[in-house]
C-alpha cells in the first residue's frame, strides 16, 4: 500500500487532496495544526496527526508518527496581501517561517528515508504568483518563488538516489480557507497607493476563471504519480493560461 502524507489538510485544497489520494486507494496521513476527525470521512485508511511546520519538535513527532511515506505534500501555506512598504518585517517572517521554511524544514526530514529506500515522491505546492509578477503580493510571491528555486535544485540533488521532486502551482482561488486566512495579514494600504490599489482589490473580488480545490487535488494526484523528470504543474485554467502565455 502506497502512503501519502499531506500537510494543511484542515480546509481548501489540502482538504480536496486528502480525498482525492483517499479515492485512489491510498493510505493518507492528513495533518493540520488542531487535527479535526469531522473534515474527512473516517477510515481505516486515513490516519489524522497534528503539525505545524513551522515547529521542529511537531515536524519530529509527525514524521516518527505517521511511519514510512511514499508521497510528501507540501501544501501548508498562508496568504499576506498589501503595499509593501507598509507590511512589517514581522508578517514577513511569517508568510516565509510557512511558506518557505516550513516546507524546507518538513521536506527535510522525509528526506533520509526516501533516500534509504531509493525512492519517493516530494510534491510542493507553490502559486501561479510564481509565473507572473502580481502586484500587492510581493513577500508572498516571494515566500512561494523561493520553493520553486529550491525544488529545482532538489529535484537534481535527490533524483541521483530515485527521488522525485515536483511542483504544483495552484492558480487564484477566491473560495478556499487559504484566501481568507490571507485577509488576517491585509496590510493597511497607504493611501497613497490607494489610486493603484483600488481597481485590483476590485478585481481580487470578481475575477474571472479561478481554481478549485478539486482542480488542485487533480493535479497533485497527477504530480505524485507522474514518472517523468517534469517538474512543473500548473493547476486551474487561470494557472495553466499563465503558464501557457510564459
Amino acid at each position: 500500500m502506497t502512503t501519502v502524507l499531506i500537510t494543511g489538510c484542515s480546509s481548501g485544497y489540502g482538504l480536496a487532496t486528502a480525498q482525492r489520494f483517499l479515492d485512489e486507494g491510498w493510505d493518507v496521513v492528513a495533518t493540520m495544526r488542531t487535527p479535526r476527525p469531522d473534515v474527512l470521512p473516517a477510515s481505516d485508511r486515513l490516519t489524522l496527526l497534528a503539525l505545524d511546520v513551522t515547529d521542529p519538535a511537531s515536524i519530529a513527532n509527525a514524521i516518527e508518527s505517521a511511519g514510512p511515506v511514499d508521497v510528501l505534500v507540501n501544501n501548508a501555506g498562508i496568504g499576506g496581501i498589501g503595499a509593501f512598504e507598509s507590511m512589517s518585517m514581522s508578517t514577513a517572517r511569517e508568510l516565509f517561517d510557512t511558506n518557505t521554511f516550513g516546507v524546507m524544514a518538513t521536506t527535510q526530514a522525509v528526506v533520509p528515508q526516501m533516500r534509504a529506500r531509493g525512492s519517493g515522491v516530494i510534491v510542493n505546492v507553490t502559486s501561479s504568483a510564481t509565473l507572473a509578477a502580481m502586484p500587492l503580493a510581493a513577500v508572498y510571491t516571494a515566500s512561494k518563488s523561493a520553493i520553486e528555486g529550491f525544488s529545482g535544485s532538489l529535484a537534481l540533488e535527490l533524483g541521483f538516489f530515485g527521488v522525485r521532486v515536483k511542483l504544483v502551482e495552484p492558480g487564484y482561488g477566491p473560495s478556499t480557507a487559504f484566501t481568507s486566512n490571507g485577509a488576517e495579514r491585509m496590510v493597511e494600504i497607504p493611501s497613497e497607493y490607494l489610486p493603484f490599489a483600488a481597481p485590483i482589490l476590485d478585481s481580487f473580488a470578481t475575477p474571472g476563471e479561478v481554481t478549485t480545490p478539486g482542480d488542485v487535488a487533480d493535479v497533485v494526484f497527477r504530480a505524485a504519480t507522474d514518472t517523468s523528470d517534469r517538474l512543473r504543474f500548473p493547476a486551474g485554467p487561470d494557472a495553466v493560461a499563465l503558464a501557457q502565455s510564459g
